[in-house]
C-alpha cells in the first residue's frame, strides 16, 4: 500500500501554526463557524433572563420560572425543524426527582429540553451530546422565588446550544447530535444524571459528551483581568468509571494521561484552535474545577467520554449571587456582563468539534502497539472503523512530557512502523474521512 508521511507539529510560532492549520480547514465546517451570530446569542440570553428565575424548584407561572423557560427553549428548537428536512426533532423529557433531604425538599418534576439532529447514515448509530444547564440560582441554593437571571451560569451554555442547533440543523451529518438543556444542575446534577443513566440503560453508542457551563464571561473578579482569548477544557485522567482490568492496563502502559476524555480534550484543542482565531484552548488536567463538579460528571461515572468547557476567568461577584450593590460593586449574573464576542468564539469551538466528529468515520478498531520484540522502531496496527469510510489514518506521536500530540503521520494502510522508540514517546491513531475530518484518537494496547 502507498504511504504518505506528513509531519504536523505544535512546536512552532503561533503565526506558523495558524497558517498550517488554516490549510487543513474543512470549508463546510469553516462556513458554519462563520455563521455564528453574537446578535443571536444575545437574543437567546435576553430571552432566558426574561423569565426572572429559572430555579429548578420555581413555581410554574405564565412568563416566569423554569417551566416557562423550558417552553421558550423548546419553541426555539422547534423553529429550526422546518429547515432541517425532518432531521431535527425536539421535545422535553420530563422525569421525577425524589426528595433527598438536601436540595430537593419534596418530589419535583424536572425536564431536559432536547433537540436531536438525526444522522443520515442508517448504519451509523453514534451519538454526540452537547449540553448546558437551564436552571439558575442566587446566593441561597434553595431560594426559588428571587430573581436569578443566570445570564452566564448557564444561559451562555444554553444560548450556545440554540445557536449551534440553528446552524447545524440545516446540514447533514453521518452521526446523531443531541443538543440538550438540562435541569437541576444546581440541585445536584439531576438532569444530567437522569440522561446519563438513560443512555447507559438504553445502550446508546454515546461517543462523546461535551458540557458547556459558563462560557460567556471574560472578566475575573479579584484580579480584574479581562481576557477573551483563552477557554478551559476539563478532562479526567484516571476514569471515574474504571474496572480492575482497565486499571491494570492503564498502569501497565503508563496511560494515566491518555484516558478517552483526555483524548477528547486534546481533540477539542486541536480542532477548536484550527477553526476559531484568537482563542487558545487550555487543557486542565482535572475532571472539573477544584472540589467542584458539572453535568459531564454523571456521564463520566457511567463510563462515557465526557469533558467540560468553561471560561478561563470566573467572576464570583456575578456567580451564585443575590442581585444587589454593595460598596459600589454590582452583584448578580446579569446579561450586561456577557462578552458576546467571547461567547461567539467558544460556541465556534463546540460547533467545529461536533461537526468534525459527526462528519468523520468512527475511531479505528483494535489499535495495538507491537511488543513482540525489543526494537528502537515502533510498529502500530489497527483495523478499519466500524462506522463510515476511512480514506486514511493519522498515527499521532508526542513526547511523554508533552500535553498535546506533536506529530501526525498519514497513511492509507492499517499499520505503520516509525523510527521512534516506544520507550520515549506515546502514540495513538485516528481515522480520517473525506475532507480530512478525523476521528478522536485511540491509545494503543500492547499486542504480540
Amino acid at each position: 500500500m502507498k504511504k504518505i508521511l506528513l509531519v504536523f507539529t505544535f512546536l512552532l510560532p503561533f503565526s506558523a501554526i495558524a497558517q498550517l492549520q488554516h490549510i487543513h480547514r474543512n470549508t463546510k465546517i469553516e462556513t458554519m463557524v462563520q455563521e455564528i451570530s453574537p446578535v443571536k446569542l444575545e437574543e437567546y440570553i435576553q430571552g432566558l433572563v426574561s423569565f426572572g428565575t429559572r430555579h429548578s424548584l420555581s413555581a410554574e407561572e405564565e412568563g416566569r420560572g423554569i417551566e416557562a423557560a423550558r417552553q421558550y427553549v423548546l419553541s426555539t428548537f422547534k423553529s429550526f425543524e422546518a429547515a432541517s428536512a425532518g432531521r431535527l426533532s425536539s421535545k422535553i423529557d420530563y422525569f421525577t426527582v425524589e426528595a433527598d433531604g438536601r436540595r430537593i425538599p419534596e418530589d419535583v418534576r424536572m425536564g431536559n429540553v432536547m433537540a436531536t439532529l438525526k444522522g443520515t447514515d442508517p448504519n451509523d448509530d453514534r451519538v454526540f451530546i452537547v449540553s448546558g444547564h437551564l436552571d439558575s440560582r442566587v446566593s441561597n441554593v434553595m431560594n426559588a422565588e428571587s430573581d436569578a437571571p443566570g445570564a452566564n451560569d448557564d444561559g451562555s451554555g444554553v444560548a450556545a446550544l440554540m445557536e449551534m442547533a440553528r446552524i447545524m440543523s440545516k446540514r447533514k451529518f453521518s452521526a446523531t447530535i443531541v443538543f440538550v438543556a438540562v435541569s437541576g444542575e444546581e440541585q445536584g446534577l439531576k438532569g444530567a444524571t437522569h440522561l446519563a443513566k438513560q443512555a447507559k440503560e438504553e445502550n446508546w453508542n454515546l461517543t462523546a459528551m461535551i458540557n458547556n457551563d459558563m462560557i460567556g464571561n471574560s472578566a475575573s473578579s479579584g484580579t480584574k483581568l479581562r481576557d477573551n482569548t483563552r477557554v478551559r477544557v476539563f478532562s479526567e485522567g484516571v476514569p471515574l468509571y474504571e474496572t480492575d482490568e482497565m486499571a491494570k492496563l492503564r498502569q501497565y502502559t503508563n496511560a494515566e494521561n491518555d484516558s478517552k476524555s483526555r483524548q477528547l480534550a486534546r481533540y477539542i484543542k486541536e480542532v477548536g484552535e484550527r477553526y476559531v482565531d484568537q482563542l487558545e484552548v487550555k487543557l486542565v488536567y482535572r475532571n472539573d474545577r477544584f472540589l467542584r463538579g458539572g453535568d459531564h460528571t454523571p456521564f463520566s461515572r457511567e463510563g462515557f467520554t465526557a469533558v467540560r468547557i468553561c471560561e478561563y476567568n470566573e467572576n464570583y461577584t456575578q456567580q451564585h449571587q443575590d442581585l444587589r450593590t454593595e460598596e459600589g460593586v454590582e452583584y448578580g449574573d446579569l446579561p450586561e456582563h456577557i462578552d458576546y464576542e467571547y461567547l461567539r468564539k467558544n460556541t465556534g469551538v463546540n460547533l467545529a468539534v461536533l461537526a468534525n466528529l459527526a462528519l468523520a468515520p468512527s475511531v479505528p478498531q483494535e489499535v495495538g502497539i507491537d511488543v513482540s520484540q525489543l526494537t528502537n522502531n515502533t510498529t502500530i496496527r489497527w483495523e478499519a472503523p466500524e462506522n463510515g469510510k476511512a480514506k486514511g489514518y493519522y498515527v499521532l506521536m508526542r513526547e511523554t512530557s508533552s500535553p498535546v500530540w506533536e506529530k501526525k503521520f498519514f497513511t492509507d494502510s492499517t499499520s505503520m512502523t516509525l523510527p521512534y522508540s516506544k520507550d520515549n514517546y506515546f502514540f495513538a491513531v485516528q481515522a480520517v474521512g473525506e475532507g480530512m475530518v478525523e476521528s478522536r484518537a485511540v491509545f494503543p494496547k500492547p499486542v504480540r
